[in-house]
């Protein structure tokens, strides 16, 4: 794959994505999206791999945002286009059925925190600062920001991140349920492999189904997640990894997923 602004590093069962624009501190621009999209097509038809971390390369961001350049020229209808692509594909990296770890090494703001949010996990490094300054460019969050961020950390925390345009720092992130954990910056990679590495152990089609029972069902009705819960439990009891795991188990040794 002829990659500009991405770098991806096959590592099975793990997959290594860097968002890759240091001196612009990772700014997505058009291009940058467009191969991250290439990128996670990839990753959710490649059975090799089993859990994704995304990070931005150099020390300073993860993302800080969109490329502010290409966005002075956009019009009200290029606007929704632009916003109606970034929803696009960050709905693939959240809908992927792998799960995706973002290793957030500095700034993760705008899109870069709407980036963050759209993973299935979110790993800090202790100097990581988030947020969601869009007002102050006198836009609002356009890659899913005003409906990922409420759901992860309530209304009123996420209104006013978004309403003040604050950067909050790594402690706070964690506090509000931002991110996941907090780590020293030299271990923000290692401690993010070693959760990949644990969930990439476990049955790739449980994996894949638990993720999309959590993201379907959470909007919907309580009963209507228990059904959906139920149908895909029942699915899980027709493969040939839920009866390899069972048997494991009962002759106590490892299991050998065939993603069946």
């Amino acid at each position: 794959m002829d990659l500009e602004n991405i770098r991806y590093e096959l590592r099975p069962p793990i997959a290594l994505v860097t968002v890759d624009r240091p001196k612009v501190l990772n700014a997505l621009n058009h291009l940058s999206m467009t191969e991250l999209e290439l990128v996670f097509v990839d990753i959710r038809e490649n059975p090799g791999i089993r859990a994704v971390l995304i990070t931005g390369g150099g020390e300073k961001a993860f993302v800080a945002g969109a490329d502010i350049g290409e966005l002075a020229a956009v019009s009200a209808l290029e606007g929704e286009q632009l916003a109606r692509k970034g929803q696009r594909i960050f709905g693939l990296i959240e809908n992927c059925g792998k799960p995706v770890i973002a290793c957030i090494n500095g700034f993760a703001l705008g899109g870069g925190c709407e980036l963050a949010l759209a993973c299935t996990l979110r790993i800090a490094s202790s100097s990581a600062r988030l947020g969601q300054p869009e007002v102050k460019l006198g836009i609002i969050p356009g890659y899913g920001g005003t409906q990922r961020l409420p759901r992860l950390i309530g209304k009123g925390a996420a209104l006013k991140l978004i309403l003040t345009g604050e950067i909050i720092g790594a402690g706070e992130a964690l506090r509000l349920g931002l991110v996941d954990e907090v780590v020293a910056p030299d271990q923000l990679l290692p401690r993010a492999e070693q959760i990949a590495q644990a969930i990439a152990g476990m049955a790739p089609l449980a994996v894949r189904d638990s993720i999309r029972a959590v993201n379907s069902g959470y909007d919907l009705p309580l009963a209507s997640g228990l059904e959906l819960e139920a149908s895909l439990f029942g699915l899980a009891c027709s493969t040939s990894d839920k009866t390899e795991g069972t048997r494991a188990f009962l002759e106590k040794r490892a299991p050998n997923w065939a993603g069946k």
